[in-house]
């Protein structure tokens, strides 16, 4: 028998019952409205983004909220859960509410929700990834780093604490820069990231009209906000110094874009190339961006243990698929033989219900939370959480 791990040890898994988590959260907000007490963010899901958008700057409204193109990727991801509808069964004997843990990779979760990989979260608040991490272990919620964070992998996983679960995202350079992707592995691993997601469609980044109307790279600018990973990386602090004799701290203005090309280098990796991430990584891989059968099927083959279906939230290329139609499709063909990620789109507790109902077994949600954090941090990004479990409860 197995270890348990930190995670069951978390306070969450301790005498929990999935009903009164939903029921007593439920009437705790009632009853503290006896006393005139009003939560901190409207219980109304649908209408965080317009309230978090209109407290930032057009830098980082656009940034959050811009899409590809004209946005047609992102309106069909949101159109797609409305085709689909919730039948109730009823006078059916009453066994409790239905418990929301699962197991992912071996380690057991309180719920199949995760935090989505989200970059640059210092934009949207002072304490970015720090407070992001800390309110899903809070929470007992798994949090995906993103290579594009504000935040260094070291100092997010000592945010997250001994008792996180946390997986890294590796945005991923070309094999010229072999040693780079090896140091970020090395570092994430000894920094207790379990699994790896490797996001396969932002090897350029996408064509984002707002973010271009703003004249906004937040990975162009000398402020370390979209490239701190690269910034406390040795192999390419030393390689930089090597190239212009001086630190990387020195000449921020090329350092940042020097690392914006070395992880968006503008060329595809090829399937042959995941044997390289197998070799230098010991956990579950995890494909992100897969929208096809095709590729799909083809993951299956390389030997990675999950994919996640997603079309990076409508981001990276107008005019596709909506992630949601083609994830029952892709379930039936691969979701035996792979973990069966989901994101792009989802917003409240209904939605991860429809995605779990369509075969996904576990759902990342991204822009939800950082409209959470920019409204007020850890506090208000926990309260989030509780809306979509409880809600789907």
């Amino acid at each position: 028998m197995s270890e348990p791990t930190a995670t069951e040890h978390h306070p969450k898994f301790q005498n929990r019952k999935p009903e009164q988590d939903a029921v007593a959260y439920e009437m705790q907000t009632y009853t503290r409205g006896l006393d005139f007490e009003r939560p901190p963010l409207t219980f109304q899901a649908d209408k965080w983004e317009e309230l978090a958008c209109s407290r930032m700057s057009a830098d980082s409204k656009g940034y959050v909220y811009g899409s590809a193109g004209v946005r047609e990727t992102t309106d069909k991801n949101r159109n797609a859960f409305r085709r689909w509808s919730i039948v109730p069964n009823r006078l059916v004997k009453y066994d409790g509410f239905p418990d929301l843990t699962t197991e992912i990779f071996g380690e057991k979760m309180v719920a199949p929700i995760a935090m989505a990989p989200v970059g640059v979260l210092k934009i949207f608040n002072p304490q970015g990834e720090v407070a992001a991490a800390k309110a899903a272990a809070k929470e007992a919620i798994p949090y995906i780093l993103s290579t594009a964070s504000s935040t260094s992998i070291e100092d997010t996983a000592a945010a997250n604490g001994s008792d996180g679960q946390r997986w890294y995202q590796l945005y991923w350079p070309s094999r010229e820069h072999d040693d780079i992707t090896i140091s970020l592995l090395q570092r994430a691993k000894k920094s207790g990231f379990t699994a790896l997601f490797v996001t396969l469609d932002t090897y350029i980044l996408g064509w984002r009209p707002e973010d271009m109307d703003n004249g906004y790279n937040p990975f162009m600018r000398a402020d370390r906000t979209g490239v701190e990973l690269g910034m406390t990386d040795p192999v390419f602090q030393k390689q930089f110094k090597e190239r212009h004799g001086v630190d990387v701290e020195s000449k921020m203005e090329a350092a940042a874009p020097e690392w914006m090309r070395t992880i968006f280098p503008g060329e595809s990796h090829s399937w042959e190339d995941v044997e390289f991430l197998k070799r230098h990584w010991d956990g579950p891989i995890v494909l992100k961006g897969i929208q096809s059968l095709a590729d799909a099927r083809k993951a299956v083959e390389v030997g990675v243990q999950g994919i996640v279906v997603s079309n990076h939230g409508g981001r990276q290329l107008d005019g596709g698929n909506s992630s949601l139609g083609v994830l029952p499709h892709i379930v039936d063909a691969v979701g035996e033989k792979l973990t069966i990620f989901f994101d792009s789109g989802v917003q409240s507790g209904a939605d991860i219900a429809k995605a779990m109902a369509l075969g996904a077994d576990c759902v990342l949600v991204g822009r939800p939370y950082v409209y959470g954090l920019a409204l007020a941090g850890e506090r208000v990004w926990s309260m989030c959480s509780r809306v979509w479990s409880v809600s789907w409860s």
